[in-house]
């Protein structure tokens, strides 16, 4: 259900690098031929254009990139362009270093452990210890506070079974545990803490439709009405982020989008994080929640080279 378009026929990656090598020698730079190549390879694709081009000009393409694109724009390719472990890495310690620490930051850290494969987020880990000298665990443990800290620390240390695997049993009973915890406001409670970090995310879905069947109200309900402070925002993002990622990040965008302003590194981050993953549903879901169009959505709200690129990423024939 991604929305990025790969060519049949896709060059070797010298001679991609040697068009890309083009486009930033001389005077001025051809963004369309950056915007073309970047913009129509997967991750293992720019993986190697990346290799073969330090092997070929013994310079880093992502050095080349920051030094002759600027903005948005640059912003949008480089996220792209670098590999996602450390992509994510460096967004994590960004939002935990961030002054200030509010949901739009927190839920960086949700989407990588929560929205993500289990071995995507086990190569997250090793790339932030290599970057930063420390733990993706031990910065959560310094930057945020309880309650929050203990739950982000335990869905970012989860190692998750990665096959669809479901006990209904398991399902049912863990239901139940849920249940109970909400009801009495508990939320931070070991059982919350141990099913959502645990599980795989089959079995977690499979446990939320059992708790709607049982108990009449989604879990993402029952936990609003025990208030709107950061400790139901945050499980509610966490439980989005498993059951409907899709959903989670078609309000990620909107919230960049609609309103005053536009919040161009949501928007990126959203968009770069999912497009070879479920921008398709991630379209359907905005179309849902906002009754408008995705792509007329961005390309209303952005210009230039940084609008090209993310419509490139959205499967647009730019």
């Amino acid at each position: 259900m991604a929305t990025l378009r790969v060519p049949e026929a896709v060059p070797s990656p010298t001679q991609d690098c040697e068009k890309l090598r083009d486009a930033v020698q001389g005077l001025g730079t051809d963004e369309k031929a950056i915007i073309w190549i970047l913009g129509h390879r997967n991750a293992s694709q720019r993986k190697k254009i990346r290799e073969t081009y330090q092997q070929l000009y013994n310079e880093s393409l992502i050095d080349r990139l920051n030094s002759e694109l600027s903005g948005d724009f640059r912003n949008a390719v480089i996220l792209w362009t670098t590999d996602p472990p450390k992509r994510d890495a460096e967004l994590a310690y960004e939002a935990l270093k961030a002054k200030k620490k509010g949901m739009k930051q927190l839920q960086v850290i949700v989407e990588i452990a929560c929205a993500s494969s289990p071995n995507h987020l086990q190569e997250v880990r090793q790339a932030y210890c290599s970057l930063f000298d420390c733990s993706l665990e031990e910065d959560i443990v310094s930057a945020v506070s309880q309650p929050l800290r203990k739950i982000l620390v335990a869905v970012a240390s989860s190692y998750r079974y990665d096959k669809e695997l479901v006990d209904m049993n398991v399902a049912d009973s863990e239901a139940a545990k849920l249940h109970e915890a909400i009801k009495s406001n508990k939320l931070d409670q070991d059982d919350i803490l141990l099913i959502l970090s645990t599980r795989n995310f089959h079995q977690l879905r499979a446990t939320f439709a059992c708790y709607k069947q049982s108990f009449g109200n989604s879990i993402d309900q029952d936990i609003k009405s025990c208030g709107n402070g950061d400790l139901e925002s945050l499980l509610r993002v966490i439980i989005k982020c498993i059951d409907t990622p899709e959903k989670h990040f078609a309000e990620v965008i909107g919230a960049a989008i609609i309103g005053f302003g536009t919040d161009e590194d949501s928007l990126t981050r959203a968009i770069v994080a999912r497009a070879e993953i479920d921008t398709m549903k991630i379209r359907g879901e905005y179309f849902n929640i906002f009754k408008t169009n995705l792509d007329g959505a961005v390309t209303g709200d952005t210009s230039g080279d940084y609008k090209d690129f993310l419509m490139t990423l959205l499967g647009a024939r730019i």
